[in-house]
Protein backbone atom coordinates (compact mmCIF):
# COMPACT_ATOMS: atom_id res chain seq x y z
CA UNK A 1 0.00 0.00 0.00
CA UNK A 2 0.82 3.22 -0.79
CA UNK A 3 3.05 5.10 2.36
CA UNK A 4 1.24 8.25 2.00
CA UNK A 5 -2.29 7.02 1.37
CA UNK A 6 -5.12 9.25 3.54
CA UNK A 7 -8.41 9.02 3.55
CA UNK A 8 -8.83 12.33 1.99
CA UNK A 9 -6.95 11.25 -1.25
CA UNK A 10 -9.74 8.55 -1.76
CA UNK A 11 -12.26 9.08 -4.33
CA UNK A 12 -14.51 6.04 -5.19
CA UNK A 13 -15.12 5.43 -8.37
CA UNK A 14 -18.96 5.53 -10.21
CA UNK A 15 -21.21 3.42 -8.33
CA UNK A 16 -18.99 3.23 -4.49
CA UNK A 17 -19.00 5.09 -1.45
CA UNK A 18 -16.55 5.20 0.96
CA UNK A 19 -17.93 4.46 4.94
CA UNK A 20 -15.98 5.10 7.97
CA UNK A 21 -17.79 2.23 10.07
CA UNK A 22 -19.56 3.58 13.74
CA UNK A 23 -16.52 2.36 16.07
CA UNK A 24 -17.35 -1.15 18.22
CA UNK A 25 -19.09 -0.70 21.24
CA UNK A 26 -17.14 -1.93 24.35
CA UNK A 27 -20.22 -1.47 26.43
CA UNK A 28 -23.23 -2.60 26.53
CA UNK A 29 -26.98 -1.07 26.99
CA UNK A 30 -27.01 -2.60 30.34
CA UNK A 31 -23.82 -1.23 31.84
CA UNK A 32 -21.51 -4.36 30.89
CA UNK A 33 -18.39 -3.87 29.51
CA UNK A 34 -17.34 -6.32 26.23
CA UNK A 35 -14.05 -8.46 25.50
CA UNK A 36 -11.92 -6.92 23.07
CA UNK A 37 -13.15 -10.36 20.87
CA UNK A 38 -16.43 -9.34 20.81
CA UNK A 39 -16.81 -9.85 17.02
CA UNK A 40 -20.26 -8.16 16.26
CA UNK A 41 -19.20 -5.53 14.15
CA UNK A 42 -21.55 -2.25 13.42
CA UNK A 43 -23.19 -2.29 9.86
CA UNK A 44 -23.65 1.73 10.02
CA UNK A 45 -21.44 4.31 9.50
CA UNK A 46 -20.48 7.72 8.25
CA UNK A 47 -19.95 8.56 4.01
CA UNK A 48 -17.08 10.32 3.28
CA UNK A 49 -17.00 10.17 -0.43
CA UNK A 50 -19.50 9.09 -2.67
CA UNK A 51 -18.54 8.15 -6.54
CA UNK A 52 -20.15 9.66 -9.42
CA UNK A 53 -23.50 7.95 -11.23
CA UNK A 54 -23.52 4.76 -12.85
CA UNK A 55 -24.57 3.03 -15.66
CA UNK A 56 -25.88 0.09 -15.39
CA UNK A 57 -26.80 -2.75 -17.46
CA UNK A 58 -29.62 -1.86 -19.49
CA UNK A 59 -28.63 2.20 -20.22
CA UNK A 60 -30.03 3.29 -16.71
CA UNK A 61 -27.98 6.31 -14.94
CA UNK A 62 -28.08 5.30 -11.19
CA UNK A 63 -27.19 8.20 -8.53
CA UNK A 64 -26.01 7.52 -4.95
CA UNK A 65 -28.38 6.53 -2.60
CA UNK A 66 -26.57 9.05 -0.10
CA UNK A 67 -24.39 11.96 0.37
CA UNK A 68 -21.54 12.84 2.48
CA UNK A 69 -22.08 13.49 5.64
CA UNK A 70 -25.49 10.79 5.72
CA UNK A 71 -25.00 7.65 8.36
CA UNK A 72 -26.02 4.90 6.23
CA UNK A 73 -26.87 1.14 7.03
CA UNK A 74 -25.26 -1.22 5.00
CA UNK A 75 -24.84 -5.33 4.10
CA UNK A 76 -23.09 -7.06 6.63
CA UNK A 77 -21.18 -8.95 3.84
CA UNK A 78 -19.77 -6.06 2.03
CA UNK A 79 -16.12 -7.25 1.04
CA UNK A 80 -14.83 -4.35 -0.07
CA UNK A 81 -12.28 -2.69 2.82
CA UNK A 82 -9.50 -1.30 3.00
CA UNK A 83 -7.19 -0.10 6.06
CA UNK A 84 -5.54 3.40 6.49
CA UNK A 85 -3.75 3.84 9.84
CA UNK A 86 -5.57 1.80 12.84
CA UNK A 87 -9.38 2.30 10.82
CA UNK A 88 -10.85 -0.19 8.65
CA UNK A 89 -12.87 1.69 5.91
CA UNK A 90 -15.72 0.27 3.51
CA UNK A 91 -16.24 0.96 0.06
CA UNK A 92 -19.57 -0.57 -0.11
CA UNK A 93 -21.77 -0.33 -3.72
CA UNK A 94 -24.97 1.79 -4.22
CA UNK A 95 -26.93 -1.53 -4.06
CA UNK A 96 -25.51 -2.34 -0.52
CA UNK A 97 -26.76 0.75 0.93
CA UNK A 98 -29.77 -0.88 2.88
CA UNK A 99 -30.97 2.80 4.56
CA UNK A 100 -30.10 6.25 5.89
CA UNK A 101 -30.53 6.76 9.21
CA UNK A 102 -31.50 9.92 10.01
Amino acid sequence: MVKSLTVKKLQPTPGYLLVEPAKQEKKTASGLYLPDSHTEKPQYGTVLAVGGKLINDRGVEVSSPAKKGDTVLYKDWVSNEIEIGDTKYKIPKFDEILAIIK
